[in-house]
């Protein structure tokens, strides 16, 4: 009997996990689909948000964030599997703007070849660059996006260094992923943010 009630209690807790999972999963969508990162950016939903901090302030899907705030690189984390390697990307889809992105995407942090969840360890790619949504252009979508690698991977990317803004613009995190057969992005984020004051000093950091 109590073998009995040890599965039943098991299967019931396994229904109230995937019942859970999936109602993320549903909120998740909505909130994509509601900023139009789908299919702005991706075609597909993540199955997990990714945590991501700036300083103790939490990245929310939507939220309002300054670039002042996101000017440092922020604290991603997510659960690994063994013995695994992952890219890591962060862009923006409105650039110059909402109304006009015809630099979409702009990205400012990419990394692969990620040893579990220790990003400090991953193949740099591009160096991360805070948000700097120019004057008047409203409020920007900065995506962070997690793909899973099938192994470890050779990039020939070109290095992007953080005090330059070469090559950023016109950038696409879905032609990337299908260039090194990543398959879909198996976690996600966004935050949002506009102008403020600090923008004219990353300008000057990228010679712009």
């Amino acid at each position: 009997m109590v073998l009995r009630h040890g599965i039943c209690v098991a299967i019931l807790c396994l229904g109230i996990t995937s019942v859970v999972g999936t109602r993320l999963l549903s909120s998740m969508a909505e909130a994509l689909k509601t900023h139009k990162v789908i299919p702005d950016v991706v075609e597909t939903v993540p199955a997990s948000v990714l945590k991501v901090t700036y300083d103790g302030n939490i990245v929310e899907i939507g939220k309002e964030l300054t670039p002042t705030q996101v000017k440092l690189q922020p604290n991603v984390e997510w659960e690994p599997e063994p013995n695994t390697f992952y890219t890591l990307c962060m862009t923006d889809p409105d650039a110059p703007s909402r109304k006009d992105p015809k630099n979409r995407e702009w990205h400012h942090w990419l990394v692969g070849n990620i040893p579990g969840s220790e990003v400090n360890k991953g193949k740099v790619l591009s160096e991360y660059v805070g948000s700097g949504p120019p004057k008047d252009s409203g409020l920007h979508r900065y995506v962070f996006l997690l793909y899973k690698q099938p192994k470890e991977l050779t990039f020939n990317e070109n290095y992007l260094s953080n005090k330059s803004s070469k090559d950023r613009a016109k950038f696409s995190i879905s032609k990337f992923a299908e260039k090194y057969k990543l398959g879909d992005p198996i976690a996600g984020n966004m935050f949002q943010a506009q102008y403020d004051d600090y923008v004219p000093i990353l300008y000057k950091q990228l010679g712009a």
